[in-house]
């Protein structure tokens, strides 16, 4: 990797973090750890020379670690050390300042990107009181949106008691997220009412 050789603490950051994918690749792995080849799913366009290059270097900055999982990804992956967690409100500023971007993006969106957008547009005081726990399913992957006392917490898992499931593509559900409209192939199963205060804290 090469440096900027400047002793400004944003420029050391930049030397360990601003490569191409290499925040993606932290990304992806905020909500748990994932295998090398649901990296390559989540991160649409990159090489796996490219990425296993990234994680080379994520693993030699510290921020990566190599891990064995138990079910239900038994085997090798890649998780986030207390240095890459650490990057977690980094990467939701960040979200939250693209967001005012121009999107002009036409390749797909990952169902962890989709989590993680989720966490930089929730409004506490749209959400109010609301008190729900909705899962995602897309394709093989579940996760678990839960706002209570004005927090919303996200994870990659599925939900025990779910008060509504939600299932379809990252497509459709950020339509019916962000522009309030059910997309094709989207369903809502269970408390349609708790989905829409849902969405409105998140749009």
């Amino acid at each position: 990797m090469g440096t900027y050789d400047d002793p400004c603490g944003i420029a050391r950051a930049l030397d360990v973090v601003g490569q191409r994918w290499t925040l993606l690749v932290v990304r992806e792995l905020l909500l748990g750890p994932k295998r090398f080849r649901d990296l390559v799913r989540g991160l649409h366009g990159v090489s796996q020379n490219v990425l296993s290059q990234r994680l080379k270097e994520l693993e030699q900055a510290g921020i990566v670690r190599h891990a064995t999982a138990g079910p239900p990804l038994s085997g090798p992956v890649y998780e986030l050390t207390e240095d890459g967690v650490a990057l977690e409100p980094i990467l939701l500023a960040l979200g939250r300042w693209g967001r005012r971007r121009p999107q002009t993006a036409t390749g797909p969106m990952s169902a962890d990107a989709l989590l993680v957008a989720f966490r930089t547009t929730f409004d506490p005081q749209v959400a109010g009181d609301l008190a729900v726990e909705v899962e995602l399913r897309v394709g093989d992957d579940r996760a678990t949106l839960t706002v209570e006392a004005g927090r919303l917490t996200v994870r990659r898992a599925p939900a025990p008691r779910p008060d509504a499931i939600i299932t379809g593509d990252v497509a459709g559900i950020r339509t019916l997220v962000y522009r309030g409209t059910e997309a094709s192939g989207v369903t809502v199963d269970g408390d349609r009412e708790a989905v829409q205060a849902l969405t409105a804290a998140l749009r």
